[in-house]
């Protein structure tokens, strides 16, 4: 009688490496996830920078989740995780708490474009936070789909 329980039967799915990393659903959104947040912390930094606190935090959260997002995607293309049930445990809880603080920095962009909305450069760096609040909930959202993807996995 063979034996049921072998190596053919696991059937969690393989980590991807290498190019298969764009081809994949939750690993997918990792680069328009840089992307965004780059876009995020170029266009706030193009502005005046008129409240600190409130931006500061932004490109904050934006520089280090891209950095931190980048280090990530280089690590799945050069296949550094070796198929480890770790790195998908790794992968949900830093996109889930980065989530969060985008949701955050996201909140606070759209409240200083609210504010810079009096101000006497009013129609560009309006025009400039408006755009820095959109790609922070367009990051934000992809941060939460890709946590979610890939808990449900």
């Amino acid at each position: 009688m063979a034996s049921v329980c072998g190596p053919a039967a696991s059937t969690q799915p393989a980590l991807p490496s290498g190019p298969a990393v764009f081809k994949t659903v939750p690993y997918a959104f990792m680069l328009p996830e840089i992307l965004c947040g780059t876009w995020v912390w170029i266009l706030v930094a193009a502005t005046s920078v008129s409240f600190p606190l409130l931006q500061g935090w932004v490109m904050y959260v934006s520089l280090s989740s891209c950095l931190i997002s980048l280090l990530l995607l280089l690590s799945y293309l050069l296949g550094f995780h070796k198929n480890s049930e770790n790195w998908k445990v790794l992968d949900s809880l830093y996109h889930g708490a980065t989530a969060i603080l985008y949701m955050s920095a996201a909140v606070l962009q759209a409240n200083a474009t609210i504010r810079s909305e009096l101000s006497p450069n009013s129609p560009l760096y309006y025009q400039l936070n408006s755009a820095a609040s959109f790609f922070a909930f367009i990051t934000t959202f992809l941060y939460i789909l890709h946590a979610f993807s890939i808990y449900y996995q």
